[in-house]
């Protein structure tokens, strides 16, 4: 039996999803978690699934909502984050008796309440994981069950041994709300957050290398504003550069369409990036380095093009004539629809609720 019918074969579950606080889920723009908690969350309970959602006040779900606080964090004055957070998780604990899965999307806290969340935990990891103190976080709690969202992420730990559950890719709905585009505006895009690991310092060098017309459509947060004054806002006057800023989803969906091809020249251990497959489901090739997920997500030279150096990023902007844009399409929603998401996870509640584990596909 395939994995995808052993997943749809999954008895209807109780399952708690835990989500971050400090975005509305779904998110208004920016908000990645989010977005996955939200299709995860719409997906199962079209399957029949008892599903409840621990998220913020303001989130919009046809689960049952448990809103641990009266708005998203980003809104309630910083000293009060963490209580909020630790109400969250003593809410669960009141009620999670009537769960067979707790889906926790909050990293280590919940970990924290131990046998008193009275349920099994499956944590999905969604940042990186190579940073050092992380490293002592882990080694004290080895057995916990968890998710990685792409293989390379679990690299830092690799030598930890830890209780890898399964890697599930994210899902969205790309089929529903995305359109393949022709990509006739000519342009390079750069989309999403402003920061030094995604460098749109380098996709500005590269475009003008290129003699490309490159759009900027992304949010700067405050911790980034000094970055973004000095390495970015200085190109803005360059008649090739247009910054667009961040945009809502519908905007988004045209400015990949109407994309030679998205410029996102990464330089971090990306752990996914949901940007390469929205860019893919439009049709638009990806142009990036091939850090983290990456190679995982975009086959080079179908899908686009993966190069380390500037010198290279500039070549392969000019090697895209042979990608088929229907194919780009075809393979994101294949291999990134919510559906096939939702079948993974399926299969991961089905191994914890009954006390096993699945092959992973990195060890």
């Amino acid at each position: 039996m395939r994995a995808k019918e052993i997943a749809r074969s999954t008895p209807h579950l109780r399952i708690a999803q835990l989500a971050p606080l400090w975005l509305p889920v779904p998110p208004e723009r920016y908000g990645g978690t989010e977005r996955v908690v939200h299709v995860l969350t719409e997906e199962l309970v079209r399957r029949g699934h008892d599903v409840t959602l621990f998220a913020a006040g303001g989130s919009r779900t046809s689960a049952r909502l448990r809103a641990a606080s009266p708005r998203p964090l980003w809104e309630v004055p910083s000293g009060d984050h963490f209580a909020i957070r630790v109400v969250q998780i003593e809410d669960l604990i009141g009620c999670a008796d009537g769960f067979d899965v707790v889906h926790s999307h909050i990293d280590a806290l919940p970990w924290l309440a131990g046998a008193r969340i009275q349920a099994p935990v499956l944590t999905t990891l969604h940042g990186r994981l190579d940073l050092p103190i992380l490293r002592q976080l882990f080694a004290a709690y080895r057995d916990r069950a968890l998710i990685s969202i792409s293989d390379s992420q679990r690299s830092p730990l690799r030598d930890l041994h830890l209780n890898w559950v399964a890697t599930v890719y994210h899902g969205l709905e790309l089929a529903k709300h995305y359109r393949i585009g022709s990509g006739e505006g000519g342009y390079l895009l750069f989309l999403g957050r402003i920061s030094p690991e995604k460098d749109p310092a380098a996709a500005i060098r590269v475009a003008l290398r290129a003699a490309i017309p490159l759009r900027i459509a992304a949010r700067v947060d405050p911790e980034d504003e000094a970055y973004f004054r000095r390495e970015v806002e200085p190109w803005l006057r360059h008649p090739l550069v247009h910054w667009v800023g961040e945009v809502a989803h519908a905007e988004k969906v045209e400015l990949l369409r109407g994309a030679r091809a998205l410029l996102m020249p990464v330089d971090w251990p990306e752990p996914f990036g949901l940007v390469f497959i929205e860019a893919l489901a439009c049709g638009t090739p990806v142009v990036a380095r091939p850090c983290g997920s990456l190679p995982e997500i975009v086959r080079d030279g179908q899908h686009g093009r993966l190069a380390r150096t500037e010198d290279e990023l500039v070549r392969a902007i000019g090697d895209l004539d042979g990608i088929d844009r229907a194919a780009c399409r075809a393979y994101a929603l294949d291999r990134f629809g919510v559906e096939r998401m939702a079948d993974d996870y399926e299969q991961a509640y089905r191994a914890v609720t009954a006390g096993e584990l699945l092959a992973a596909t990195a060890s």
